[in-house]
Formats: C-alpha cells, sequence, structure tokens
C-alpha cells in the first residue's frame, strides 16, 4: 500500500514540476548550480507544459504537433544561455546544447533512411498487395481479427508501430464494412499488437531505437523480452476474441500487383538493417551512419528503375527497333528516391527535435535528477519502470524515455530491459497513449473511439502486468 500512495503522488509530482523544483531545491545531483529553484527554470517549464498540452489536441485545433514543442524548445534554450551567463557560464549551455543536437542528428538520419525505405515499398504496392490478399480470402470476421494482430505483432519490429497498425487497421476496415463493433475490436487489438511487437526489436519504436543508439541493450539482447510482449498482446487478444463474430462476410475482389523491383527494395531494407548492426556492434560506429550507408544501396537501385521504366521502343530507319531512354526522364510517375525523402514524416521528425531539445533544457536546469532521485532512489527501479509505462500512456513514451535516458540512472541490464518493455507497451492503455492509437482513431473515426479503447484499459493492464511479471521471472537473472 505505502508504494501504490507513492505511486499517486509521483504521478502528480511528474505533471507539476514546478513544485515539485520548490520542495526538492537543495538536490545535490542538479545540473545546474541552483538553476532549478530560479525564474528561468519556472519559465521554461510553463512553456513545456503549455506546447506539450496542445500535442494531444492536434486533431481537434488542427496545428501541427511540432510547431509548439518547436517554439518552446527555443525558448527554454533561451533561458538556459540567460540562467547560465547570469552566473558568469558562457560555454555550459552551448556544450550542452550540442550535445543535444548530437543525439537528434542521430536519430533523424536513422529515421529518415527507414521512412525512406517504408515509402519506398510502399509506392512500389508491398502494403497494397498484402492487404489485397487479406481481404480477398473470405476469412472469417474471427480469423481476421487474429491475422491483423499476429501481423501486426511481427511486421511492426520491422516497419514500425504506426506503418504496420495503419496497413492492418485498412484490412480490418475493409473486411468489416459497417460491422462498427467488430472494426473498432479489431483495431484496439493492432494496437496493442503493434506496440507488443514494437518493444522487442531496436526498429519497432522509437523509444526502442533510442536505448539501442544509446549502447544500454545491444541488439541480440532485446529478445530477452519477446516473451513477455507476446504475453502483453496475448492476453488481453484472447479476452477480446470471445467478443468477436465468427460470422464470414463476403470476400472482397481486390487484386494489387506489386511493381518492378518491390522484392529487391525488401531485400535491400533488410540489408541496410543488417548493415546498420555491423556498424553498431562491429565497427562501433552510430548505427545512423549504418543506415545512411544503407540508404545508398536503395539510392542506386532507384536509378536502375528510374531507367527500366523510362525506357520506351522507338523505331530508328537506320538502326531498326531499339530501346532509347525517354528525353525527359524525370518526368511522369517514375521512381525517384528524393520523393519518397520528401515524403517522410517531416512534421513527426520536428516533434523529435523540439522534445529532444526542451527535456534536454530541462535536464540543465535539474529538474530531471530531482525526478530520478525520487523514482529511482525513493521508489526502487522496478516500480519507476513500471511507472513509465503508465506515465507513456499519457506523456506519451518519447518524452519520457528520452528523460529517462537523459536522467541515466544507476540500474542492472535488467531493469533496462524492464523500461524497454514498458515504455513500447504502456501507451497501448489509452488510444492516444501511441502514434498507432492516434493514427487509427483518425483513419477510423468514429468507430474507433478513445472511449471505445477505454472500456478495454482493464483488461490491456492486466496483460501489460502481467507481462512485467513474466519478465521479472524469466530474466530474473539480469535484475
Amino acid at each position: 500500500m505505502k508504494n501504490v500512495i507513492k505511486l499517486i503522488v509521483l504521478t502528480i509530482g511528474l505533471l507539476m514540476l514546478p513544485v515539485m523544483a520548490f520542495a526538492q531545491a537543495e538536490v545535490s545531483h542538479a545540473a545546474g548550480p541552483g538553476l532549478a529553484n530560479t525564474a528561468y527554470g519556472y519559465i521554461a517549464v510553463i512553456f513545456f507544459t503549455l506546447a506539450y498540452s496542445l500535442v494531444p489536441l492536434e486533431n481537434n485545433i488542427h496545428l501541427r504537433k511540432s510547431k509548439p514543442v518547436l517554439l518552446a524548445a527555443g525558448v527554454i534554450w533561451v533561458l538556459v544561455s540567460l540562467a547560465y551567463t547570469g552566473i558568469g557560464d558562457t560555454h555550459t549551455a552551448h556544450d550542452a546544447i550540442k550535445h543535444s543536437l548530437i543525439e537528434y542528428a542521430e536519430l533523424f538520419l536513422f529515421l529518415l533512411a527507414a521512412m525512406t525505405y517504408i515509402n519506398a515499398m510502399e509506392e512500389r504496392n508491398v502494403f497494397q498487395r498484402l492487404r489485397a490478399v487479406l481481404v480477398s480470402r473470405g476469412f472469417s470476421l474471427r480469423k481476421i481479427f487474429w491475422i491483423t494482430g499476429i501481423l501486426a505483432f511481427f511486421i511492426s519490429p520491422i516497419a514500425d508501430n504506426l506503418t504496420t497498425a495503419l496497413l492492418m487497421g485498412a484490412v480490418a476496415m475493409a473486411v468489416g464494412g459497417s460491422n462498427k463493433k467488430f472494426i473498432s475490436l479489431a483495431c484496439i487489438n493492432i494496437v496493442v499488437a503493434a506496440n507488443a511487437g514494437g518493444a522487442f526489436s531496436p526498429f519497432g519504436d522509437i523509444t526502442t531505437l533510442m536505448v539501442w543508439q544509446k549502447g544500454k541493450v545491444a541488439f541480440a539482447e532485446f529478445f530477452a523480452i519477446f516473451i513477455p510482449s507476446v504475453v502483453n498482446w496475448l492476453v488481453p487478444a484472447v479476452v477480446m476474441s470471445l467478443f468477436v463474430d465468427k460470422d464470414v462476410p463476403e470476400a472482397l475482389e481486390e487484386s494489387v500487383s506489386m511493381k518492378y523491383g518491390a522484392w529487391v527494395i525488401m531485400g535491400l531494407f533488410g540489408a541496410t538493417i543488417v548493415t546498420a548492426i555491423c556498424f553498431h556492434n562491429t565497427l562501433h560506429l552510430p548505427p545512423a551512419a549504418g543506415m545512411m550507408f544503407g540508404l545508398g544501396y536503395l539510392g542506386i537501385f532507384s536509378y536502375h528503375i528510374k531507367r527500366h521504366e523510362n525506357r520506351e521502343n522507338l523505331y530508328d530507319p537506320i538502326l531498326g527497333a531499339r530501346e532509347i531512354e525517354c528525353v525527359h526522364p524525370h518526368e511522369g510517375n517514375s521512381f525517384d528516391i528524393m520523393k519518397k525523402i520528401s515524403r517522410a514524416e517531416w512534421d513527426t521528425l520536428l516533434f523529435f527535435y523540439g522534445i529532444i531539445l526542451c527535456v534536454g533544457g530541462l535536464a540543465q536546469f535539474g529538474y530531471l535528477a530531482m525526478i530520478s532521485q525520487f523514482m529511482y532512489l525513493d521508489l526502487g527501479a522496478t516500480w519507476a519502470n513500471t511507472l513509465v509505462g503508465v506515465l507513456s500512456a499519457i506523456l506519451d513514451n518519447i518524452p519520457v524515455m528520452f528523460a529517462v535516458l537523459t536522467m541515466d540512472p544507476s540500474m542492472s541490464h535488467g531493469q533496462w530491459l524492464l523500461v524497454t518493455l514498458t515504455a513500447g507497451t504502456g501507451g497501448s492503455m489509452l488510444a492516444i497513449g501511441s502514434a498507432a492509437g492516434v493514427a487509427l482513431m483518425g483513419a477510423a473515426r468514429g468507430t474507433y473511439t478513445f472511449g471505445g479503447h477505454l472500456k478495454w484499459t482493464p483488461v490491456i493492464a492486466l496483460g501489460y502486468a502481467l507481462s512485467i511479471i513474466c519478465h521479472l521471472l524469466l530474466n530474473r537473472a539480469v535484475m
């Protein structure tokens, strides 16, 4: 009971950072010398709170989530600089923001390469082909429920949970038709499965990627939380499947063929992942450098596709029939890697910039050190990491995980695996707790809703709790 009370107090405290600053101003871990209880620090917290409060309202007020956090990041670092300059230190703020920029640059380049590959596969009809196969087979609703869940769980470790959720959600909506109950349950199942699947792979979620790039968990070590991730998804899936009808809807006639080079691009994406792993594990270079190297594979192959698709047979009176390139190879719908790069989720990438710099700036005031002491020293690592997952459902897992990595608490390898699991799956408890849930709410507007998801939160929370217990038992040797 005492620990439960502490958890409640901590949750309230994290949402009231300025109050915590007054209460814990003397913490010795503070990054800045007494900066936590200054006007600059309070204003920084207020700006971050106001900016971040607009993020969940993106679909209602039609303000892209990157814009307020970009503004807040600039304001916070101005305040950091003024605070340090006021005590005669003109170097610390400069060095600190460069560190945050390097953190962001690695994440940005990694994601840019991955997003470009995903966009290329989408343009080559890879995902559309999979969707067409599923909706034309005449499966029952219950089978589609399980098939989309299983595929979401195993595709998300490679393609990321957002892309996977949208793909499987499209299948569920196409098969379900006007059956809103089925579509709602299928979407909840897909969100939980995509988040759980992404938790045991560095490529499945931004949080796992950050943990891997920081060197806290090696690539192969992520598979230690595979079974807990399965439990996290399977428990609520089994319960929800009991409420899915066994009706067999009429098969949809849909035929889609993959375009030229689709299989090769999939192979190159796999080779790029291997390259990033080798860069990190063997060459001890940043994984982002390996991903950009792999983007070069796609760049060369895209040149081949463009030449192939911009040829036409012309007749020359002297040479006869021959293949020549079009006069204007850049016109039309030819494959162009630069177009795929331009279609990256720039709003998301800029949002990450704002979040990383906001959190980095608040760390300079010493707020993260206060939270770290309260969570990891007072509560203990297991309770703290469990709470990280709960907070990620409310505040989004990316700033929460980046804050944990910035705090860098001293804890065992098993605890780093635990926080990876909880940050990756905790967002499933609310529809707004993960990018997958938010995206599907937009795609299935009016059918998959926040309230509909909330009804199943207790069952999802049960899976969350059992996955933690499973991890504590299976991986107790490293706890």
